[in-house]
């Protein structure tokens, strides 16, 4: 009999550590997420069809999201995107947005191994989060539809707003500097009462 190779996110076996936090700043990854870099026009037909695919269509504001749903559509550029989702397979869904998208001179690339998804919530999210990150986070500001690619500590990632109270956020953050994201942010969190592990 083969032996049956299991796919292990970056932060596998964070658990305990992230289980220490307090309530006031809990973490948690969220990983094996769908995620696919689509380029084109979202004025042009290209983009038509590309949210005829999606459900949702594409932001057009600069550093927003449109949530669908079944899929979330991050805007990076003028014509890049990140496409999110739990309810296709990568392949499946690279291939749907690759044939509606490529005879409007568009791409897309899945990138789903490229990242994981780290969930930050509590009443001192956004505090942890201040620490490290250049951007004014209050929710006036950066609340519900807002997604910006930024510095967190010294890694790059994408910051997701979900709520008006900035309590609750998703990190997108590649796969290489997950466990010094993850490291940084207990660190970060360390004011707040974090029990020893």
């Amino acid at each position: 009999m083969a032996d049956t190779l299991v796919p292990l996110s970056p932060l596998h076996g964070w658990d305990q550590k992230f289980s220490a936090l307090p309530d006031s700043v809990r973490l948690a990854e969220e990983p094996f997420a769908t995620m696919i870099d689509l380029w084109v026009d979202p004025a042009g037909p290209g983009g038509a069809a590309a949210a005829a695919v999606l459900g949702v269509d594409l932001p057009t504001v600069p550093s927003t999201r449109i949530e669908g749903d079944t899929a979330t559509v991050i805007w990076l550029g003028p014509q890049e995107f990140l496409v999110t989702t739990r309810s296709q397979s990568p392949e499946e869904l690279e291939d749907a947005l690759r044939t509606a998208v490529t005879p409007h001179g568009g791409a897309a690339i899945d990138v789903s191994a490229q990242r994981t998804t780290v969930r930050l919530r509590g009443a001192h999210a956004r505090d942890v989060l201040a620490k490290g990150c250049s951007l004014d986070l209050h929710p006036h500001v950066f609340g519900p539809g807002a997604a910006v690619q930024t510095m967190l500590g010294l890694a790059g990632v994408v910051l997701i707003a979900l709520d008006d109270t900035g309590t609750d956020y998703r990190i997108l953050v590649r796969a290489s500097f997950a466990r010094y994201l993850a490291e940084w942010l207990i660190d970060a969190a360390e004011e707040f009462g974090i029990d020893p592990v």
